[in-house]
């Protein structure tokens, strides 16, 4: 078919400037013209940023029909339907990275050990690292990009001081933020800053990655993103529809409900756009902050904003400022294609505010749906769910009981795309006012799935299969009848994971054998068990080694 790209003449161009390449005669760097663009395909524009564009066009037509089809919903936020000249929808994200000296690692315990007594949350940074972050910021700035914060997170070790009087042994999480923007210009701006931060570290001697769990057992990269609705007036003031009426009187508007729940109910739908990797998912695993649950915080009271950090979607609230009033998305990672997220998130809020509207209900009544008990009856959310926590989810409720409350979170790629397929109903809101198409949505599913299950059988399986040879029987004259049993279990686990025989295949088999047929749902099950047992040889294989006291290997 025929295909072409069309440059976006709305959104802003950036100029990508090689600051290792200067022009002889004026002494400035060389640049290169990066254009944002849209994707047509026979006639359709098919591409993430121009279903994004398709998402907020629809959504701002929508909000304008509900003001001037409810006249009273625009007099209970202060102003009349004939005023009102504009939809507003913007974005924001946070950037999470891990930086590192290349060809140097960290050790694993002693980066797990930081974390856990907070060594390095929002320490001060130094060297290399400090120098490569102001730059960074300085040069955002230059772009207009606005930046607003860059500090150490949770993840990191110290690093050692060499003989030159310079850091070597680098290993830390970093973050970065700068301004909200209309959704496509905040996407679109935080695609060129990525590039900005990995440049800069590079000319400093660092290496930076923005992959979700670039280290096992240690905190993962977020990118919280943020989205919020306000309308513009003719007069040009400007109102955040999320934000309760009246100081104190409650913690949102109807509109504001009925947008959460609309991302909470069809969170399904969403979720396979924001988690789309085996890496994503290794991220969202309890311990680490990370949402795993469909649940969303308020606060403890309307005077208190929330604080929860485990939930899925928090409200973010500045009872001083009424334009603060947002959601915060908590799953996506860096390399999230945010363009579909935000585009799915936002198509759920307006199916959640076009029902609150519908239903006439008062703030203060969904504040009772949204903080339902799971088997009780909504008139929008879901019978068997409960939607509003907040405790710290990981440590209130038992595992079972999270899964029961708030749904149990997929455990594979699979798991999480088939939902597009399996959740029907929820679906159909993707498709409204075509913003997605069935073929955009089966496009996206096959090359989900096909780089799935390429990723477990020619990285995940391969890597694994190293897992098991390292994990060798290592020669001890002291060793006794307890480090015999203790090597026979990991022994018995490197076999069933990578041994076939002439009666048996091994687990590693059975897996290439379903991904060669297509059988998918047997190949997710199979993964599952897979990394089940490759973190049971792992811990079999550290308590092995502990008891010995001096060994050697074959």
């Amino acid at each position: 078919g025929k295909l072409d790209l069309v440059a976006d003449s709305v959104s802003k161009w950036f100029i990508d400037y090689n600051f290792e390449n200067f022009d002889r005669k004026s002494g400035k760097p060389v640049g290169t013209l990066r254009i944002p663009s849209f994707l047509n395909h026979d006639g359709v524009m098919v591409d993430s940023r121009h279903v994004l564009k398709r998402a907020v066009d629809y959504t701002r037509k929508s909000v304008m029909e509900l003001f001037a089809e409810n006249p009273t919903l625009a007099e209970r936020f202060g102003f009349k339907a004939e005023e009102l000249d504009e939809v507003v929808l913007t974005t924001a994200t946070e950037l999470e990275f891990w930086v590192k000296t290349p060809n140097k690692e960290a050790d694993i315990e002693a980066l797990s050990a930081s974390q856990d007594l907070q060594e390095s949350y929002w320490k001060r940074t130094k060297g290399a690292v400090r120098t490569a972050m102001e730059q960074s910021l300085l040069l955002m700035s230059k772009y207009g990009f606005e930046p607003e914060m860059g500090h150490k997170e949770v993840g990191g070790i110290k690093a050692q001081l060499s003989e030159a009087g310079s850091f070597t042994h680098i290993m830390e999480q970093l973050e970065i933020d700068w301004k909200y923007d209309t959704s496509l210009q905040s996407i679109d701006n935080e695609k060129y800053i990525r590039v900005i931060i990995k440049e800069i570290f590079r000319l400093n001697g660092l290496e930076v990655t923005f992959d979700a769990k670039p280290i096992e057992g240690v905190a993962g990269n977020g990118k919280h993103t943020h989205v919020g609705i306000a309308v513009k007036l003719k007069d040009g003031r400007r109102v955040n529809i999320f934000t309760a009426r009246e100081k104190g009187s409650d913690f949102m508007s109807e509109l504001g409900y009925g947008a959460l729940m609309g991302i909470l109910k069809h969170y399904e739908v969403i979720n396979p756009f924001i988690s789309s990797t085996i890496d994503s998912l290794n991220r969202l695993k309890p311990g680490f902050e990370a949402p795993v649950c469909i649940v969303s915080s308020l606060g403890h009271n309307v005077e208190t904003p929330s604080r929860n950090r485990t939930v899925l979607v928090g409200l973010v609230r500045d009872l001083e400022n009424p334009f603060a009033t947002r959601f915060e998305v908590r799953s996506p990672n860096p390399n999230t294609n945010t363009y579909l997220a935000v585009a799915a998130i936002y198509q759920s809020m307006l199916d959640g505010m076009k029902a609150v509207v519908a239903s006439g209900k008062t703030a203060k009544e969904l504040e009772t749906e949204i903080s339902k008990k799971a088997g009780s009856e909504s008139f929008y959310l879901e019978k068997d769910r409960a939607y509003r926590s907040e405790e710290d989810v990981f440590e209130h409720y038992l595992p079972e009981e999270r899964d029961s409350m708030f749904g149990k979170p997929p455990a594979t790629v699979y798991d999480n795309v088939v939902n597009l397929t399996n959740q029907i109903e929820k679906r159909k809101v993707l498709l409204s006012g075509d913003v997605m198409s069935d073929k955009i949505i089966m496009s996206f599913q096959l090359a989900i799935t096909n780089r799935w299950v390429s990723e477990v059988t020619n990285r995940l399986v391969p890597n694994y299969m190293e897992t098991v040879r390292n994990c060798r029987q290592l020669l001890d004259a002291q060793a006794n009848e307890l480090d015999m049993m203790a090597w026979a279990k990991v022994n018995n686990l490197r076999h069933y994971l990578m041994k076939d025989t002439s009666t048996s295949e091994s687990l590693f088999t059975r897996i290439r054998n379903a991904a060669g047929k297509g059988d998918y749902q047997k190949l997710s099950e199979l993964q599952v068990e897979m990394d089940q047992k490759i973190s049971e040889l792992k811990h079999f294989y550290a308590e092995y080694k502990k008891n010995l006291l001096d060994f050697y290997e074959r």
